[in-house]
């Protein structure tokens, strides 16, 4: 049964939430979660306070909402790159290659949680970590599914169990992409997906 179409006036609730959201993206990005007022905000997305406060219960609660959108951006981008067409491996290729598009195309979200994950207060950290810590662990799942499918139709070894090796493989991808943060132009994250997949898929040893 398909969801009935939203109304003018949802539409129109829609986009001003966007737009006060994409205003606190670009200022927080600029000065800082701690930096920046809720006034700055309804300045910059050309919006009353009061308009705010009929979204938003206050600035932390405004920064929630702006990272698990941004998130459930990423988890899309990530699911459509596990479940697409596509053998196994073609599948970790997509995955390794969503984690780049995704990373270049949302550079100030990523450079903001970066800097401001440590920061921001226990109670914030608190309402984030439970809610993120479920979709990643999703996801994690979703990636554990393809490690097991390919063992299963013989295109992998059984080296370890799928959950172990998603983390793994996620893992070495934060790090790649946290190295290309801080030293963009030495270290960009690869274009070949296989650069990554073949520490998993190749080995050391001879």
């Amino acid at each position: 049964m398909k969801k009935p179409k939203p109304s003018r006036k949802e539409r129109e609730k829609l986009r001003h939430r966007q737009e006060i959201l994409a205003a606190a993206l670009e200022l927080f990005a600029e000065k800082g979660f701690h930096n920046v007022s809720m006034h700055e905000i309804a300045a910059k997305a050309e919006f009353a306070i009061g308009t705010l406060y009929k979204f938003f219960a206050d600035k932390e609660d405004l920064y929630r909402a702006l990272v698990l959108e941004q998130c459930n951006i990423f988890a899309a981008a990530f699911a459509k790159a596990l479940e697409g067409p596509g053998d196994e491996l073609e599948k970790l290729r997509n995955y390794v290659r969503a984690h780049g598009e995704v990373f270049r195309h949302n550079l100030p979200f990523i450079r903001l949680f970066v800097a401001e994950s440590r920061g921001v207060g226990y109670n914030l950290k608190a309402g984030l970590d439970e809610k993120l810590r479920k979709r990643y662990d999703a996801m994690l799942q979703k990636t554990a599914r393809v490690f097991e499918n390919g063992m299963r139709n013989k295109r992998f070894r059984r080296i370890a169990s799928p959950y172990h090796l998603a983390v793994a493989l996620d893992s070495t991808i934060h790090a790649f992409l946290m190295l290309s943060l801080d030293a963009p132009e030495k270290h960009p994250y690869p274009e070949d997906p296989d650069a990554i997949l073949n520490i998993f898929l190749q080995g050391l040893i001879k």
